[in-house]
């Protein structure tokens, strides 16, 4: 599983940290996502899926 993330398209809404605060981050100054775990174990599947669903952007996105 791989995570990437657009800070082009990111808005700031934040779920992806709140869905996998292990694998995203915000951007303290702009509060852009940050991918902080581009490759999670596999474990982190069902939290990384919700950040990606969850995105109001597409700026999250999961890679099989």
């Amino acid at each position: 599983m791989r995570v990437t993330a657009d800070q082009g398209k990111c808005v700031g809404g934040g779920y992806c940290t709140l869905n996998a605060p292990t694998v995203f981050d915000q951007d303290e100054e702009t509060g852009l996502v940050v991918v902080l775990d581009a490759d999670p174990a596999a474990g982190r599947r069902v939290e990384v899926e919700a950040a990606v669903r969850d995105c109001p952007s597409g700026a999250v996105r999961l890679e099989r």
